[in-house]
């Protein structure tokens, strides 16, 4: 089952905040914090946290139960999981065999199940919706992505110091940045200084 996604906003802990879209749900999940030197920009604290993020849309999943301490610790394995893969496939090396466990593992758990409306207008998860299920419909749609006919659209944005990888979801496929309004208007500008530096052609 793939997920439409609209992207999320990003903060910078030195300020600022912008849209990203990564081009799918599992993706923007990977982008929720990280480990080592990405730490600084965690945002799933606490339980609570991965349960309000997990409500929000496209995702709309709220856990009847909340989720525990347990669960938290393995969203971040997966969502490690998920970045790792991610960039591996974007730089084109060899998946690690303990992120494949991990998607594998969290893929395995029963997914979520969609249910239509009695209109049949508008669809929903049936309930009760659980953490492990909505775990495991982020790890299996990474899945679909990894072997599916995007497998070879994962990109790392073109900036030198953005570590930000999404899927190219475009038709032409000519995606090179996280945000136009981020990264790829820094480009622009770093290269309108450098023409007007550039000397004078001479004779």
């Amino acid at each position: 089952m793939r997920m439409s996604t609209t992207g999320r906003v990003l903060h910078d802990p030195k300020g600022g905040s912008f849209r990203f879209d990564a081009g799918a749900v599992c993706l923007d999940f990977a982008h929720t914090g990280g480990e080592g030197p990405y730490a600084v920009f965690e945002t799933l604290h606490r339980p609570s946290d991965l349960a309000a993020w997990l409500a929000e849309p496209p995702l709309s999943a709220t856990p009847a139960v909340p989720p525990s301490a347990a669960e938290l610790t393995a969203a971040k394995s997966l969502r490690q999981a998920i970045w790792e893969t991610a960039h591996d496939r974007a730089a084109d090396r060899p998946l690690t065999g303990t992120a494949v466990e991990t998607l594998n593992r969290a893929a395995s758990a029963p997914s979520l199940v969609p249910e239509l409306s009695a209109g049949g207008t508008s669809a929903g998860w049936a309930a009760p919706v659980r953490t492990e299920q909505v775990l495991s419909a982020l790890a299996r749609e990474m899945i679909e992505l990894l072997t599916g006919p995007l497998a070879a659209r994962f990109r790392e944005c073109a900036s030198d110091d953005c570590p930000l990888v999404f899927v190219d979801t475009s038709r032409p496929g000519a995606r090179r940045w996280c945000a136009m309004e981020r990264c790829g208007n820094r480009h622009k500008l770093r290269a309108l200084r450098a023409r007007r530096q550039e000397p004078p052609e001479t004779a």
